[in-house]
């Protein structure tokens, strides 16, 4: 995979725009149609509420900007890949996601996910980008390096923050 090429259009596409919700659509868009083999790609973001808006006094992940199938809404932190890589502020990669206490099935078919977090400008982690696949195994180390490029990218240029 030419992670260059993926990382400099994403550079291109949102370098003059500090707004996270178009960048992260493009950047949703842009994975799901350079990346083989992919039924999902996108976003959670932390929120500090809960469904009646009311601070909660815990994290979570709300579901962000994505392409592929409809997907959970809701994810606890500490829960499943994406909830684990955010409360462990670490990039997991999964090679069988049945394997994986506690994986929160939201779509079936898939088989194996990487999720690298994301961080605001103060260093504190403020969503995950996550990204399946129905195939076992198919994340490399060299996507995991290609995508923490990617996501510091969209570190630099976004005025990521908490959802409220």
């Amino acid at each position: 995979m030419d992670y260059d090429l993926i990382n400099a259009q994403l550079d291109a596409l949102i370098h003059d725009e500090p707004h996270f919700l178009p960048n992260l659509c493009n950047a949703s868009a842009l994975l799901f149609d350079s990346l083989p083999d992919l039924n999902w790609a996108g976003f959670y973001l932390k929120i500090l509420t809960d469904t009646s808006g009311k601070p909660n006094g815990k994290s979570e992940l709300l579901l962000g900007p994505f392409q592929g199938k409809t997907a959970c809404i809701r994810i606890p932190y500490g829960k499943g890949v994406c909830g684990t890589s955010a409360e462990q502020d670490k990039i997991q990669r999964v090679a069988d996601v049945h394997l994986f206490p506690g994986h929160i099935a939201c779509d079936s078919a898939s088989a194996s996910e990487i999720v690298i977090p994301l961080h605001a400008r103060d260093g504190q982690v403020v969503g995950v980008l996550d990204l399946d696949s129905p195939v076992k195994d198919r994340f490399s180390p060299e996507d995991e390096e290609g995508l923490a490029v990617f996501a510091r990218i969209l570190e630099q240029h976004c005025d990521l923050h908490p959802l409220s």
